[in-house]
């Protein structure tokens, strides 16, 4: 696996072991007609306590089925997932989920979508207003506590949703194209604030896209995976110091050239998935 080096090291990152492990995992499934599909195989993934990892890969490449994996939602056929340090037997509440699309409830309205979380758990409902509120205010959304999701515009929306995770305190945070349906300013301001919150809270970061400029941005490792059924052909480490500014980092010659370096990795597998879909279709 090729590596470009970086002198970032997320805080406890080995001291206690890995935050998630994959290892030599596979999975297959039983598709609506009746065929066995193999989504990943020899699957090999390591994130430390910390760390924020990309995975970047052809389209239906098997990217959202490691995150399935993760939470406990999908078991492996084969191999094994370990999360803290023990095997994934159920979906642990420690690990928060940021979908590509809004989880929120439409008919609730913003802090109570927040505050949803901390209620189911039991916390008092003071206290937990009050943490939705001081939530709500880091992500810029003070004085819209009242209105309902339809009245957001997608980037506020997102920002509840930052919210909504966050405030639960996840050790793990599994995002899926959590900015894809966004335009390319508002992803660049979600970027941005989402780095600043991952700061704050040292989370372990699972970062699903198809925009490589953006894995680079944001994370410490890049994750390549092969057209489907996927493994992991790559692994690098992004050599970007922190903290960054999504905006201007985009600019940096460092980061023009390990975009070029992984594009070369990651244009063989696209290539591939797009010949293999153009066969079928024949």
């Amino acid at each position: 696996m090729r590596r470009l080096r970086n002198n970032f090291m997320p805080e406890n990152s080995s001291i206690q072991g890995p935050a998630i492990e994959l290892i030599n995992v596979g999975r297959r499934f039983v598709t609506p007609d009746g065929k066995s599909m193999t989504a990943l195989r020899d699957f090999n993934m390591t994130v430390a306590r910390g760390e924020f990892v990309a995975v970047v890969g052809p389209t239906g490449c098997g990217k959202s089925t490691t995150l399935n994996l993760i939470t406990g939602l999908a078991r492996p056929s084969s191999g094994e997932v370990r999360v803290m340090g023990g095997p994934v037997t159920r979906i642990d509440p420690g690990i928060g989920f940021v979908f590509q699309t809004d989880a929120l409830f439409p008919w609730r309205s913003v802090i109570d979508n927040v505050v949803a979380g901390p209620l189911f758990r039991g916390i008092p409902e003071s206290q937990a207003y009050d943490s939705a509120r001081r939530w709500l205010e880091r992500v810029n959304l003070s004085g819209h506590e009242s209105k309902y999701p339809h009245q957001l515009s997608g980037g506020m929306r997102k920002r509840v949703s930052l919210a909504q995770t966050f405030i639960n305190e996840p050790q793990i945070l599994l995002m899926d194209e959590p900015f894809s349906a966004l335009d390319v300013q508002t992803r660049v301001l979600m970027h941005e604030e989402l780095l600043q919150l991952w700061s704050q809270a040292r989370a372990s970061v699972v970062f699903v896209t198809h925009d490589l400029e953006e894995a680079i941005a944001l994370a410490d490792k890049v994750y390549v995976l092969t057209a489907g059924p996927a493994t992991v052909k790559s692994v690098y480490t992004i050599d970007l110091p922190r903290p960054r500014v999504v905006s201007e980092i985009r600019y940096d010659k460092a980061f023009i050239d390990i975009s070029h370096t992984i594009w070369e990795d990651l244009r063989d597998e696209v290539q591939r998935s797009a010949a293999r879909q153009e066969a079928l279709v024949a």
